[in-house]
């Protein structure tokens, strides 16, 4: 069963998959967004926080290093994680990995749920399910853009970033609803049913098809082809004569066969020619950039950075900031799939780093917390910080980690840059309390600088690869006549631009539903010309 799109058949498989993966991120966004409610709970901090008088929640308090360790040690099981998820995907394949990895996960959720009054037990747990998440985070964008179709590849690959943003405002709702339990329940529900979503997706994941590219790397030819037209709707039957499916499995064949010749380890990854090393760096720097865009720095320890601000309600806002972040990310879709991937990260990182600078001035000029209208308007600014955040950034990112490197070493490049991210998410997750305390909100400087420094990294370095195949990206960063300011302009050979490639492709894709065996081989552009000049 398919819908068209701009003339090209595009099966609902293809977006059942893409929002089943995406369960991935769901699991990432939610676990990173409970611990900022949880740390605020009365019976966690009277279990696991020091309490000068035993007992009474109003003298309990978590030590800096404390605080940041729970926090933090998710984000060591996560660089593990992301960097055995590549070989994990390989072995396994794309679906019994991540089948795994919610296994693991739910382990760690277990252990987390079991503590009663260590602490090391919970953090021991968060590291444990930070294993699963991290993994997940390295299969999911890979798997999705491996198997999407390339015309809406950018908007399903998207979908993880939505399900993140979406995992940390259902955190956010369910702390609300359990905080005013007395009981341990307030924060082993809001942990527990991480578990829930780990079984939607390992056991739904099974259910769907298996990368096409990944089945043919392991000569499951006919495998591939059947992937490929499940995720076009199209039926099993005509898998093997129909034209669009013929051609990108001659297309993934042929790449497949080529980069078998050359076969890519981790070593690989490090290696000038075809800007393999560029590529690897690349990714590196735009997902340690994400992480330093400060967007954590709000999810992470939001709840406490506005109860300082001398907000009665910090629950409240978390949840404002959670749904700025969600309901964004839909318009964060569109946008990367009209605009490219180059120009929203650019105007994203301007737009994100004037406000960290309103925020960061706002509340070194004056108190906050005797000033109301300034925290105001530091809340206004985090808001307006998330909104560019969540449309650019966010979702750019993962997007260009599943098209941006070649298929043999893509894998291992994509756990390498997803581990950089994770690095990142430690430093900030451990260390922003040591620095909060020592500099205070001087820390938006920080971030507003390094979101301008993303914005130039992009300008220089990224190449633009929105609407085309991942074989086509790859010819584009090895093409030496192109350069990343002028990519938007690159085509593949037989092509005049990049707007020939997509006007050609329409035109052509759109007679097929009416063509006949003879435009199946080929000759819709003859057929077509005719009656498109009016003659």
């Amino acid at each position: 069963m398919a819908f068209y799109f701009h003339g090209l058949p595009i099966g609902w498989v293809a977006i059942m998959l893409a929002l089943l993966a995406s369960m991935g991120g769901f699991i990432f966004g939610y676990d990173t967004g409970q611990i900022s409610d949880i740390l605020l709970m009365d019976d966690f901090l009277l279990r696991f926080a020091t309490c000068s008088t035993p007992g009474d929640v109003l003298t309990c308090s978590f030590s800096t290093v404390r605080e940041g360790l729970i926090v933090s040690l998710l984000s060591i099981g996560t660089l593990v994680g992301a960097l055995l998820g590549a070989p994990i995907a390989d072995f396994l394949g794309r679906r019994y990995a991540m089948s795994v990895e919610c296994v693991v996960f739910t382990i760690g959720v277990i252990i987390q749920i079991t503590s009663n009054h260590v602490w090391q037990q919970f953090a021991v747990g968060r590291l444990v399910s930070g294993l699963g998440v991290g993994a997940l985070s390295a299969a999911v964008p890979m798997y999705q853009a491996e198997t999407a179709p390339s015309q809406i590849r950018g908007t399903l690959t998207a979908t993880y970033q939505l399900f993140i943003t979406f995992g940390i405002l259902v955190a956010y709702c369910i702390s609300i609803g359990t905080r005013d339990m007395s009981n341990s329940a307030s924060w082993r529900i809001v942990v527990g049913i991480g578990i829930l979503w780990a079984l939607i997706l390992g056991i739904g994941i099974l259910f769907m098809p298996e990368s096409p590219r990944w089945l043919a790397a392991h000569d499951r030819m006919e495998d591939a082809q059947f992937s490929l037209a499940r995720s076009r709707g199209i039926p099993k039957e005509e898998a093997k004569s129909h034209y669009i499916i013929t051609r990108e499995v001659e297309e993934i064949k042929s790449s497949v066969e080529y980069e078998k010749q050359i076969r890519g380890g981790w070593i690989d990854c490090f290696r000038p020619q075809n800007k393999t090393l560029y590529r690897t760096l690349l990714g590196m720097s735009l997902q340690s950039l994400q992480q330093l865009t400060g967007a954590n720095y709000f999810f992470y320890y939001g709840a406490t950075v506005f109860e300082a601000v001398g907000l009665s309600d910090s629950f409240v806002t978390q949840i404002i900031l959670g749904t700025v972040n969600f309901v964004c990310t839909f318009g964060g879709m569109y946008v990367l799939e009209r605009f490219g991937r180059r120009r929203p990260l650019i105007i994203g990182g301007i737009w994100q780093s004037a406000w960290l600078f309103v925020f960061a001035a706002a509340g070194t000029a004056v108190d906050p917390t005797t000033h109301p209208g300034v925290g105001k308007l530091m809340i206004v600014s985090a808001c307006m910080f998330i909104w560019g955040y969540a449309m650019t950034w966010a979702p750019g990112v993962w997007i260009l980690i599943g098209e941006t490197f070649p298929t043999r070493t893509r894998a291992k490049q994509g756990s390498l840059s997803t581990a950089a991210n994770w690095i990142w998410n430690f430093l900030l997750a451990f260390f922003t309390p040591f620095i909060s305390s020592a500099i205070s909100y001087r820390y938006g400087f920080v971030f507003a600088a390094c979101n301008l420094t993303g914005a130039v990294v992009v300008y220089f370095f990224l190449y633009e690869s929105s609407n085309l195949s991942l074989e086509s990206v790859n010819m584009m960063y090895t093409d030496p006549n192109c350069k990343p300011w002028t990519s938007r302009e690159w085509a593949p050979p037989g092509y005049s631009s990049r707007q020939d490639l997509i006007d050609r492709t329409r035109a052509a894709e759109a007679h097929k539903p009416l063509a006949s065996s003879a435009l199946e081989k080929g000759k819709i552009e003859e057929s077509s010309e005719p009656s498109a000049n009016g003659s």
